[in-house]
């Protein structure tokens, strides 16, 4: 069960700040508070999903859809990456790493990635 109480649900809502890149009907990016490289924004879904699959299961193909040129208008116009390239993650349950129980995907990008995972 979704829970209101996360961190990104607080955010959304305007409980706690955040430094926004963008944000439309469907989702809100922002800079992440603990970069593992120079550029990590994080894109997350306006909908109550937990995770990958309930937003998958619980959303319209034109929601899904949606979301993902959402997720690529950030990443290459928003924040200059298609020329350079960038990563996309997301994290499904703890064993996976997921730390905030609200879907969202990360940007990672604006330097070489071997080396992060």
């Amino acid at each position: 069960m979704y829970d209101r109480n996360n961190i990104f649900y607080k955010i959304l809502h305007g409980e706690i700040p955040s430094k926004k890149v963008f944000e439309n009907d469907v989702a809100l990016a922002f800079y992440d508070i603990n970069p593992v490289c120079k550029v990590h924004v994080l894109v997350i879904c306006k909908r109550e999903c937990r995770n990958l699959e309930e937003f998958v299961q619980g959303s319209s193909a034109e929601e899904v859809k949606a979301y993902f040129e959402t997720l690529t208008k950030v990443a290459e116009d928003v924040l200059g990456l298609g020329r350079s390239g960038y990563r996309v993650l997301t994290n499904t349950g703890r064993d996976a790493g997921q730390e905030v129980e609200h879907f969202h995907m990360h940007i990672l990008g604006g330097e070489s990635l071997k080396g992060v995972l």
